[in-house]
């Protein structure tokens, strides 16, 4: 899109309610182990050179149906998301570009366990809807693939008949409802 034709312009806030984090990653070879946080928070900024995105997510947050023990020592503990030392996973774009096919393309830095790293991140938005409140609403939805040995997460366990039994890609995705902030 061009400066003088973005699909809209304004500050939008993350919907909590409806906005999740999410990674996957695969497990012993054979599925993928997914997880979500719930405390998301983001805000977008679009004008007519094109969007910023800030986002974070509050480690202690996430939700996964295994015991609580398993969340809080490993998932939580210092092989992985540490969250006792770093309890918080936030984002912040350098370039966010809206096609006008309603995609989208961006670059930035993804700080995990105070670990800040660039990533390049693609997706999706939706036009702007009126909510039956009278609010404006859209959402985005973004993807990114990291090594999380880049985030200092390099546990890793080998199959007795080779293989790992944690991937070291994981798929991060931000699905993320967008109310607009005044006029």
């Amino acid at each position: 899109m061009t400066a003088t034709t973005q699909p809209f312009i304004g500050t939008f806030v993350a919907d909590q309610a409806h906005s999740s984090f999410q990674f996957e990653v695969v497990h012993m070879l054979v599925s993928s182990y997914r997880a979500s946080f719930e405390d998301v928070t983001a805000s977008v900024v679009v004008d007519e050179h094109g969007a910023r995105l800030e986002g974070r997510v509050k480690v202690d947050s996430i939700s996964i149906r295994t015991p609580a023990a398993f969340r809080e020592h490993v998932i939580n503990g210092k092989d992985f998301f540490d969250g006792a030392n770093h309890p918080e996973i936030t984002f912040r774009s350098e370039d966010v570009r809206l096609a006008e096919d309603n995609t989208l393309s961006g670059k930035g830095q993804l700080t995990i366990k105070g670990i800040t790293k660039p990533i390049v991140a693609a997706g999706t938005y939706k036009p702007l809807v009126e909510d039956p409140y009278g609010s404006q609403r859209t959402a985005i939805q973004i993807e990114a693939t990291v090594d999380r040995r880049d985030w200092d997460m390099d546990w890793q366990a080998p199959l007795p008949k080779g293989g790992d039994a944690l991937g070291y890609e994981v798929r991060l995705t931000a699905n993320i409802e967008l109310v607009k902030q005044g006029d």
